[in-house]
């Protein structure tokens, strides 16, 4: 097994098949086909089931995709080292985030970073969960993640690093009866049609609670991608609530956004493995630790 072997087996995960991972990596399929048939020889297992023209992952060949990444990023970060003499001039940054703080603070966290930084490649890959996140960070899958609890994160065995706090908010439909209210509660819910996400976001957490207390919420529609919420709520298909990062892009909708009443706090922080951080990783971090101190964010 070597680093060559790694990267064409990694191009076939991240290109979704043999074919556009040859052409990405400007080799010819069957050399491809012929070096990863022989990285399953060497390691006994399949890395891929053959489904038509399909390939898909094998089990021996989803628990390699950790590890062959950790291998090629400490391979990355050597040469990254000795390049670093002459400052920070290229390199990858895998990230993970969940939905909300993707959008914020991720965005201006990545936005910042590559105005010093334009020629770093930064890769974005989404969880839905923070048990997800950390999961893929502790496999080394990526090398920093964004999550977003009800409470301080707590990781035992990464680091953590509080970014910031964002309330939750109601976006209401231009024209419906709670946009007279400077802010809405529970109460103040109980009838309304609301759009929610899958259990695992603090915002579904927020509305089972409601329904628990006895507060009688209609749900309306259930999505399994966030990206779905905004317009649904523009559509008039009902209420969503929705951390305070979604609420420019709902007010420049012309939808209606108000805080909700108690509040209720997302906790964002980020999450790194402790050892073996890429200098890329590095200088993000301590990017948005600046940025975070210097309440920028």
């Amino acid at each position: 097994m070597d680093a060559r072997s790694l990267k064409y087996f990694l191009a076939v995960v991240d290109h979704d098949g043999f074919s556009r991972a040859a052409q990405h990596l400007l080799i010819a399929q069957p050399s491809l086909s012929q070096t990863i048939k022989s990285l399953e020889r060497e390691l006994g297992v399949p890395l891929f089931h053959r489904v038509g023209r399909r390939s898909v992952l094998s089990q021996a060949g989803q628990e390699l995709v950790g590890p062959a990444r950790l291998v090629l990023r400490d391979l990355q970060a050597a040469e990254d080292a000795v390049a670093g003499l002459k400052g920070l001039q290229r390199g990858t940054l895998d990230l993970v985030s969940m939905p909300s703080p993707a959008v914020e603070p991720l965005t201006t966290l990545i936005a910042r970073f590559s105005q010093v930084h334009p020629h770093v490649a930064v890769n974005t890959a989404a969880a839905f969960t923070a048990i997800d996140v950390i999961s893929l960070v502790s496999n080394g899958s990526s090398e920093i993640g964004l999550l977003g609890t009800d409470a301080p994160a707590v990781v035992p065995e990464l680091d953590v690093f509080p970014l910031q706090r964002q309330p939750l908010v109601v976006v209401s439909p231009a024209n419906a009866a709670l946009t007279d209210c400077p802010n809405v509660t529970g109460e103040q819910l109980a009838g309304e049609r609301i759009i929610i996400s899958q259990r695992g976001s603090l915002m579904r957490a927020h509305v089972d609670r409601l329904i628990a207390e006895g507060i009688e919420l209609e749900i309306a529609v259930e999505v399994a991608h966030r990206s779905s919420v905004l317009p649904l709520v523009l559509a008039g298909v009902g209420h969503a609530i929705l951390p305070e990062a979604w609420a420019p892009m709902a007010r420049s909708a012309g939808l209606h956004v108000v805080e909700l009443e108690p509040a209720v706090q997302l906790h964002i922080s980020l999450i790194s493995r402790r050892t073996g951080l890429t200098p890329v990783a590095r200088k993000f971090l301590d990017a948005a630790k600046k940025l975070a101190s210097d309440k920028n964010l």
